[in-house]
């Protein structure tokens, strides 16, 4: 890919906790507009690698850009230095996050949940961030409960506010972890749906789930980790249904 056409790049990305290497030198591309899916036993590195994306963990070894520039550092040299909290800020601006938990604020209702971002980080005036709220809960489906607090919504409903609610800020990046494993088996599809539809509308996205009807449907590329690094990566028909690797065909034996 050509660099104008990447928009995560990471090279030689190492994380450790104490003596634990969570990430082995991993190297990945996601293109604009790709929908990667990133499959793994727990422990294989898959939501450290996500949150290394986003600066919520910072890593010990090689490089991560976003959209150009390097996440949580500035390149001065060879010399690499640490970004101001201000800054590390704008540049996560440009990324939506959904966890496993929902993390709303119970204070507010799932209007206020969404209005917030762009209130309170982007300085927006009070009557379009409430248009633009309204508009991002009736693309999920919830514009009937835009008076309701978290604690009168299903999970389904409350991790479809938490994905209008990163949506509010505009990212060019999307990343999931694991959206749907705190939920109900009947809740899971209004929230799949939601995702599902992001991805037409060409949403950059990466995805750590073991929904595999969701990758095979939606991912352009299945990413398969395991003990930090990555194992095997290819098509949702590779990788799930024909992988190559011996730890691939052992843990798709056991999801599927």
């Amino acid at each position: 890919m050509n660099a104008g056409a990447v928009m995560v790049k990471a090279e030689a990305v190492r994380k450790s906790y104490g003596r634990f290497e969570a990430l082995r030198g991993v190297d990945i591309e996601v293109a604009r507009g790709e929908v990667v899916v990133i499959v793994g036993a727990s422990g294989s590195g898959k939501s450290t690698l996500l949150r290394c994306i986003n600066h919520l963990e910072k890593i010990d070894g090689g490089l991560l850009w976003v959209n150009g520039e390097l996440v949580g550092y500035q390149q001065k040299g060879d010399k690499l230095y640490e970004l101001n909290d201000r800054n590390i800020a704008r540049h996560r601006e440009s990324i939506g996050v959904v966890f496993q938990h929902f993390n709303l604020f119970l204070n507010m209702t799932a209007l206020e949940n969404v209005m917030a971002g762009p209130l309170q980080v982007k300085k927006e005036k009070r009557d379009s961030a409430r248009a633009s709220a309204v508009q991002l809960l009736e693309r999920v489906g919830l514009k009937d409960k835009a008076d309701a607090y978290p604690a009168q919504l299903s999970g389904g409903q409350q991790q479809r506010v938490a994905i209008a609610r990163a949506l509010a800020m505009q990212p060019k990046l999307m990343l999931f972890d694991e959206p749907t494993s705190a939920l109900d088996p009947e809740l899971v599809k209004d929230v799949l749906d939601v995702m599902r539809d992001l991805a037409q509308q060409g949403m950059t996205m990466i995805v750590v789930t073991h929904e595999m009807g969701f990758a095979r449907e939606v991912a352009d590329r299945v990413v398969f980790m395991d003990e930090g690094a990555i194992v095997e990566s290819g098509s949702a028909a590779e990788v799930i249904s024909k992988p190559k690797h011996a730890r691939t065909k052992a843990f798709m034996s056991k999801i599927l």
